[in-house]
């Protein structure tokens, strides 16, 4: 069962209010609305003069007064960490343009904090407005600012479809977003494109276990959201002297219950990040033992890449999560991925497929992994890596 207020018989006069005990119901354009407080008490049905509180049941129909035609433009979220816009921004522009292009809409960008020469650099990949909200608050990532901020943009401009990256912190904040404003969220996607027949936004992602694709439609609310998984979209052109508008946004009333004192870096590993390296050696169970993972970072170091490893390696224990590729892990699209040890279960290959040249090394000439490799050399990684790293520092004198 839920609470209801009919909005043509609401009065504004705010009876109901001060009967709720759960500070569920609030006042928008003169009319009273039920939030996520409601506990479905009841206490303010029998106060509401004109009888325009009630209850239904969860499978009644209720359909807000939502006029679709007022909701225009593709929105992303362009992140920022440390006052450098997030690489996933750029990818989202790429394919928000696309977007945008179809429906004969404007591409915008929302930035929370960095300074102007962030969001300058959003335009010239591919953005005509930004949205910038430049205020301290920002300056250290919060759920409360950021999702009040966005959640104030979004019933001010309506937007038609609303981006953001698959990263910790999209996945954060994102979802209480989607929540408030009582519109449906997509989390994950690979592919998103416009249906051709309806207009709508079609939301793609792997579902069990990666088995299938699953097409997600939101027709009936608005914005239609989706995260997207980083390092799945291509960048769109860079034009160093393109022109858009920055639009500064007004921060006043944010409020914030926590206080991000500091940040620390796990094993001071905050430079290292999967999704932005151009070269990786990933280790699997292959490896049969933690320290043939040593060998892994010895030819990483010499090559200027990073470690990786299978789901295989991090359940043994053999290494962190945060070097997890894969479905459950880090989607990456290196210049060069080196497999060793990896049979290629379809959960790992969903996360480094589309790397730009795949070089697997496993004794199993029978490995998935083959399939997708761009070279392949079948034999014992414990001799191969050996020699690999010999020839390598041989090259380098």
């Amino acid at each position: 069962m839920r609470i209801v207020i009919d909005a043509e018989k609401c009065t504004g006069c705010e009876a109901c209010i001060s009967s709720c005990p759960f500070g569920a119901i609030e006042m928008k354009d003169g009319k009273a609305v039920i939030n996520d407080f409601c506990s479905v008490c009841k206490s303010c049905i029998d106060v509401c003069p004109a009888g325009a509180i009630s209850e239904v049941a969860d499978g009644d129909a209720f359909t807000p007064d939502m006029d679709l035609s007022h909701y225009k433009d593709v929105w992303i979220f362009a992140e920022q960490r440390h006052g450098k816009i997030a690489g996933v921004a750029y990818e989202l522009l790429g394919i928000g343009r696309q977007l945008a292009d179809e429906r004969k809409s404007a591409l915008c960008a929302v930035l929370f904090g960095a300074d102007e020469h962030e969001a300058q650099e959003l335009i010239r990949w591919g953005a005509d407005k930004v949205y910038h909200a430049k205020d301290a608050i920002f300056d250290a990532f919060n759920d409360e600012p950021y999702s009040q901020m966005m959640i104030r943009l979004i019933e001010e401009h309506k937007p038609e479809i609303v981006l953001a990256g698959a990263t910790a912190i999209g996945r954060s904040f994102i979802p209480r977003v989607a929540g408030r404003i009582k519109t449906g969220l997509t989390a994950d996607c690979t592919q998103l494109q416009i249906d051709p027949e309806s207009g709508n936004l079609m939301q793609i992602r792997p579902a069990f276990g990666g088995n299938i694709m699953a097409t997600i439609l939101c027709p009936n609310y608005r914005p239609q959201m989706a995260t997207v998984r980083p390092r799945v979209m291509k960048r769109g052109e860079y034009d160093a002297v393109r022109t858009g508008e920055i639009i500064p946004v007004k921060t006043d009333g944010l409020t914030c219950r926590t206080k991000v004192l500091s940040s620390v870096c796990e094993d001071g590993t905050c430079k290292i990040n999967l999704q932005d390296a151009e070269i990786i050696v990933s280790g699997g169970r292959g490896l049969g033992d933690p320290k043939g993972f040593e060998l892994i970072r010895e030819l990483a170091e010499l090559i200027g890449g990073v470690v990786g490893s299978s789901r295989a390696a991090v359940d043994e224990g053999w290494i962190p999560y945060r070097h997890q590729v894969g479905q459950t892990g880090k989607t990456v699209c290196p210049k060069v991925y080196i497999a060793c040890g990896i049979s290629g279960a379809v959960q790992h290959l969903v996360g480094m497929s589309s790397s730009d040249i795949i070089i697997a090394i496993n004794k199993n000439p029978d490995a998935p992994i083959f399939n997708v490799a761009t070279y392949g050399i079948v034999g014992d990684l414990y001799e191969v890596l050996p020699m690999l790293i010999k020839k390598i520092k041989e090259a380098k004198g």
